[in-house]
């Protein structure tokens, strides 16, 4: 299997497209960690992959807490002795107008964002150059390469999350570590559904003219991406087996954004 004896760390796997890169991860072999703020939630998901005889465990982490994740990425090794694959997929969505957006919102939206990538980065890097290897994933969006409407937080740092994969893929490649991206369009996930009002209602459209017009507008078929397309997106990355794929982005979005 592609992630045989493989441990692979995916923070905000508790639903979405983490809990399905996670469950893409175990069924390629991979011991997956489960690392979420909702400690319950993520208990509850590692044990559904457990009934399937895959291996997982859960670790509570809220990725803004530099000790969270220190203490996280610690007991990860006390359990299973290294750490080969990083999905930085934990985020938010906050939707308004720059200029009535609370200072606040930035700065959370941000620290979930930038501030959990990097700490879960130098946390997982420092195991990583001791074994000799491994591979970091970033989850970008669409909104890496492009901007939309009331999302200023959310296009800053996914734009940041495509520097931030540069430099380790610069840094990590004299240790055999890869740095990438995936850049999802829009996932029919809890996430979007919340977006589908708010903008409704701060654009002064239709719901599902919120769908049809806005999100999936320039789709080659007008489809949502799947969290599956987005997991298998993340197996490949996970499994490559050299430092040929590095500091990349990999657009998955119904031909949303081309390059």
């Amino acid at each position: 299997m592609q992630l045989e004896d493989k441990v692979a760390v995916i923070t905000g796997a508790a639903s979405g497209i983490g809990k399905e890169i996670a469950r893409t991860f175990a069924q390629a072999g991979a011991t997956v960690v489960i690392a979420d703020r909702d400690a319950a939630a993520a208990q509850e998901a590692a044990e559904e992959l457990g009934h399937s005889d895959q291996h997982a465990l859960a670790v509570a982490m809220d990725v803004t807490s530099e000790s969270d994740v220190e203490s996280g990425m610690a007991s990860v090794i006390a359990a299973c002795g290294r750490i080969d694959v990083l999905v930085s997929n934990a985020g938010i969505q906050i939707v308004a107008p720059l200029d009535q957006l609370p200072f606040a919102d930035w700065k959370r939206l941000l620290a979930i964002h930038l501030d959990g990538a990097f700490l879960t980065t130098r946390a997982a890097l420092k195991h990583m150059y001791r074994q000799g290897g491994g591979s970091i994933i970033y989850m970008g969006s669409v909104h890496s390469k492009e901007a939309s409407l009331l999302k200023a937080p959310y296009v800053t740092a996914k734009h940041g999350l495509i520097g931030l994969a540069k430099v380790v893929a610069k840094e990590g490649a004299q240790h055999g570590v890869r740095a990438n991206v995936i850049c999802p369009g829009f996932v029919r996930t809890p996430l979007v559904d919340k977006q589908i009002p708010e903008q409704a209602q701060k654009l002064g459209i239709t719901e599902d003219a919120v769908i049809k017009d806005i999100m999936l507008k320039d789709t080659v078929d007008g489809e949502f991406t799947t969290v599956r397309d987005v997991a298998d997106a993340a197996l490949f990355f996970a499994s490559f087996a050299s430092n040929a794929l590095t500091g990349q982005s990999l657009i998955v979005s119904h031909g949303w954004f081309m390059q």
